[in-house]
């Protein structure tokens, strides 16, 4: 048994797609942001991608009414497959059942946009009784080298509780985050959190690790969705419902992630994803390092 078996906590992985991409207007007037292609998929599958590989076995999609074709490209394609198959494209037919056989997909409605604690709230009655703690993952977020995920639920199972990922941000760009107020423990890279703070300037953050779209958490977070109040906006936040955890003695713990994080939520953090992801591809990587060189070299 792997060590990612025997530290397996979770089997359901949540992902909010609610969102109406307004960053992405006018495309997303007709294409939902979570299926824009970074090279040639979809950021939602490379998330979904990464829940599987971390042992999940079930994906609830958290969406809003008019965006089904989130949940619809995890879904068979019988016609599509079956010309494919007979015009002999057996590595195009391969991308296309991809992503169906990832894990089993689920969908749940979040009417109106009141929060990602809101979203994630919505994916409660998808849950059973073995459903001790639920991954959320955000969709905009890429965390590489993937494998973050495990990495927590190993933490879980040793420590019980919440487990979150941060990164290590420069203190200087710290204010564009929310940031974990933190203890060490004998791991370097796991941290104790006792609070966290949205935003603040650099001279108050209390620490440089700041949240990143990953989370696992104890199923104990639905009862703390339902008791937190609104914020700004009327939205409920998640990190409130992880604060009153904490206040009530819940262990939570932080992963500091030494990779690198691509944000797909804006069209520059897109086109950053799309061009190093391209980049390792074998079949597009070589004539756009080149011609990335030849542009580079020729602008003014």
């Amino acid at each position: 048994m792997t060590a990612a078996a025997t530290n397996q906590t979770f089997r359901t992985a949540i992902v909010p797609a609610a969102g109406l991409g307004t960053r992405f207007l006018p495309t997303t007037k007709a294409v939902p942001k979570e299926l824009l292609p970074v090279v040639d998929t979809p950021g939602i599958e490379l998330v979904a991608t990464e829940a599987a590989a971390a042992g999940a076995k079930r994906l609830v999609i958290v969406t809003s009414p008019g965006k089904e074709s989130v949940v619809d490209y995890f879904r068979d394609a019988p016609e599509l497959e079956d010309t494919l198959e007979r015009k002999g494209k057996t590595e195009m037919l391969a991308k296309v059942r991809r992503a169906p056989a990832l894990l089993d997909v689920e969908v749940a409605i979040q009417s109106e946009a009141l929060g990602l604690g809101h979203a994630v709230a919505q994916a409660e009655g998808n849950l059973d009784e073995a459903d001790e703690a639920v991954a959320v993952l955000l969709p905009d977020d890429l965390v590489l080298p993937t494998g973050v995920l495990d990495r927590m639920s190993a933490v879980r199972a040793e420590h019980g509780g919440s487990v979150l990922c941060a990164f290590d941000i420069p203190r200087e760009q710290i204010s564009a985050y929310g940031v974990f107020d933190v203890a060490d423990t004998a791991d370097a890279d796991v941290k104790r959190v006792h609070g966290m703070v949205e935003k603040p300037a650099a001279e108050d953050a209390p620490s440089t690790f700041a949240a990143a779209g990953r989370y696992l958490l104890d199923r104990a977070v639905f009862d703390a969705l339902r008791r937190i109040t609104p914020g700004s906006g009327g939205e409920l936040q998640l990190t409130d419902a992880v604060a009153l955890l904490i206040s009530e003695g819940h262990p939570v713990h932080v992963v500091v992630h030494r990779g690198g994080r691509h944000d797909l939520g804006n069209p520059g953090g897109f086109l950053r994803a799309a061009v190093d992801f391209a980049l390792e591809d074998p079949e597009y990587g070589p004539g756009l390092r080149s011609w990335l060189t030849d542009r580079i070299g020729s602008a003014h």
